[in-house]
C-alpha cells in the first residue's frame, strides 16, 4: 500500500485551505474589535464628561443644602434686610471702583500723550539744532528765537498756574531778554555783546551743574530749563567762532577781536548788579509777606529749604538776618568766577569753546540718565508696593465682606482683589441655583469652511 506523496516543505494536504480560512476569520474578528474600540472610546469620553457634570451638580446641591440650613436660622425680615444692605454696598463699591479706574485711565492717558509730544519735540529740536549748526550756522540765532517763542510762554503759563512764577525773575530769564535785545535790536553794541557773551557762558551754562539740569525729553519743564541754560552759550559760540561773515550781521564783533578781561568782567558785573537790585526790590522786599507765608517760592527759599545741598546747608548755618545778604554776595562771586574761563580762554579758542559745550551737554545727559534709572526705578518699586498693599487689603476685606460667604465659596488669598465680587449676594445665589446639564450630543461636530 503506497502512501500519497508528502507535501513539500513539511506541509499537510489541508494546510493551505485551513490557513486561508484562519486568516479570513482573524481578519473579520480584527475588524470587529477595531470598531468596538472606536465606539468604546467615543462613549467612554462622553460618559466621563457626564459623570463630571453630575458630580458638579451634586456638589452644588450639597452647598445649597448647607446654605439653606444657615438661612433658616434667620427670620424673613432680617434676611431681606441683610440682603438689601449687602446688595447696596456691593453696587456702591463697584460703582466707586469703576469711576476711579476710569478717571485714572483718562488722566494717565493724557499724561502719556503729553509726555510723548514733549519727547518728540525735544529729540527733534536737538537734531534740528545740530543740523543747523553743521549746514547753516547763520540760522542758529533764528532757531534760538523760534524755540524761545515756544518754550518761554509755556513756561510762564505753567509756573503761574503752580504759583512758581517768581522763578521767572531769576537771572537766566533776565539774560535771555538781553540776548534777544542784542540779536534783534542792538547788534552793533560792543558792551551789550560782551555782557551777553560772558553771562551766557558763565552763570547760565554753569547752572546746568548747579541746578542739575537733566536731558529728560519726556518732561517739558526739564527740556525748557535745559534750553534756557544751554542754548545761549551755544548761540554766542556760533556767533563768535562759526558764523560766516559775522561782522556784517553783528557789527559789534568788528570792534572786539579780543576781550579785555577787566573791562569784560566789569561790564557783565554791572549788568548782574542791575538785575540783583531789581530782584531785591520787587521780589524780596515788595513781596516778602507772600514768600514768608509759603504762598510763593523763589530760588533763595528753594535753596534754603534744600537741606541735602551744599548751598542749603551753608545758608542754614547763617543767622536769618544775614542770609539774604550772604546769598546775594555769594551769587555775585559765583557769577564772576564762572565767567573767567569765557574771558580768558573760550573767546579766543573755537576748539575749547566746543569742548566746553560738549562738557555741559554731557553733564545734562548724565543727569538725565540718572533720572531715568534711579527715579523711575524707585517710582516703579513704590507702585509695586502700593499695588501689593491694595491687593492684600482687598483680599482681607473679601474674607468678611458678606454674612453669606462660606469657606467653600470664598476665594483664596492668592487671587486678585475682585474676590469681593464673587462673595456678593446676587452672584452667590446664582452659584447655588442648579443648572440643567446640556443634552448629550453624539453627532460629530460639523466641519468648518476652513477644513472643507
Amino acid at each position: 500500500m503506497t502512501q500519497p506523496p508528502s507535501p513539500p516543505n513539511g506541509k499537510t494536504s489541508f494546510s493551505t485551505p485551513f490557513e486561508r480560512f484562519k486568516r479570513d476569520e482573524m481578519s473579520e474578528w480584527t475588524s470587529a474589535f477595531t470598531l468596538l474600540d472606536t465606539v468604546e472610546t467615543y462613549f467612554d469620553s462622553h460618559v466621563d464628561l457626564l459623570q463630571r457634570r453630575l458630580q458638579k451638580h451634586s456638589d452644588r446641591l450639597k452647598m445649597r443644602a448647607e446654605e439653606t440650613f444657615k438661612i433658616r436660622d434667620l427670620s424673613g425680615d432680617a434676611l431681606a434686610e441683610n440682603f438689601e444692605r449687602e446688595f447696596k454696598n456691593f453696587r456702591l463699591r463697584l460703582s466707586t471702583r469703576m469711576t476711579s479706574l476710569s478717571s485714572s485711565w483718562q488722566s494717565a492717558k493724557v499724561v502719556r500723550n503729553r509726555e510723548k509730544v514733549s519727547f518728540f519735540f525735544g529729540v527733534m529740536s536737538l537734531l534740528f539744532s545740530a543740523l543747523i549748526f553743521g549746514l547753516a550756522p547763520q540760522w542758529v540765532h533764528i532757531s534760538y528765537t523760534v524755540h524761545a517763542a515756544y518754550h518761554l510762554p509755556l513756561r510762564a503759563y505753567r509756573y503761574k498756574k503752580r504759583a512758581w512764577h517768581y522763578f521767572l525773575f531769576d537771572l537766566c530769564y533776565y539774560v535771555t531778554i538781553l540776548n534777544f535785545i542784542y540779536i534783534w535790536l542792538l547788534p552793533g553794541s560792543p558792551a551789550l555783546f560782551v555782557a551777553c557773551y560772558c553771562l551766557s557762558h558763565g552763570s547760565l551754562a554753569s547752572a546746568v551743574i548747579t541746578w542739575r539740569n537733566s536731558m529728560v525729553f519726556h518732561d517739558q519743564d526739564k527740556v525748557t530749563s535745559l534750553f534756557v541754560h544751554i542754548y545761549p552759550p551755544f548761540v554766542f559760540t556760533v556767533i563768535r567762532h562759526f558764523y560766516p561773515s559775522a561782522e556784517i550781521r553783528f557789527p559789534a564783533l568788528a570792534e572786539l577781536p579780543h576781550l579785555q578781561p577787566m573791562r569784560a568782567l566789569l561790564l557783565s558785573g554791572a549788568i548782574y548788579l542791575s538785575w540783583q537790585l531789581l530782584y531785591w526790590k520787587f521780589v524780596l522786599v515788595d513781596r516778602r509777606a507772600k514768600i514768608e507765608s509759603g504762598q510763593r517760592m523763589t530760588s533763595f527759599s528753594f535753596l534754603l529749604n534744600d537741606k541735602r545741598g551744599a548751598i542749603g546747608r551753608a545758608l542754614s548755618s547763617i543767622p536769618p538776618a544775614y542770609r539774604e545778604t550772604f546769598f546775594m554776595s555769594g551769587q555775585l562771586v559765583y557769577a564772576v568766577l564762572t565767567e573767567v574761563p569765557a574771558v580768558y580762554v573760550l573767546y579766543d579758542s573755537p576748539f575749547w569753546s566746543g569742548v566746553f559745550l560738549i562738557l555741559i551737554i554731557a553733564v545734562s545727559v548724565w543727569n538725565g540718565g540718572g533720572f531715568y534709572i534711579e527715579v523711575f526705578g524707585r517710582k516703579f518699586e513704590r507702585e509695586l508696593e502700593a499695588l501689593r498693599k491694595e491687593l492684600a487689603e482687598s483680599t482681607a476685606r473679601s474674607g468678611h465682606s458678606t454674612p453669606f460667604s462660606t469657606p467653600g465659596l470664598s476665594r483664596g488669598p492668592s487671587e486678585d482683589g475682585l474676590s469681593s465680587v464673587e462673595n456678593s449676594p446676587p452672584l452667590m445665589m446664582s452659584k447655588i441655583l442648579p443648572e440643567d446639564p446640556p443634552p448629550l450630543n453624539l453627532q460629530p461636530p460639523p466641519q468648518s469652511k476652513k477644513d472643507q
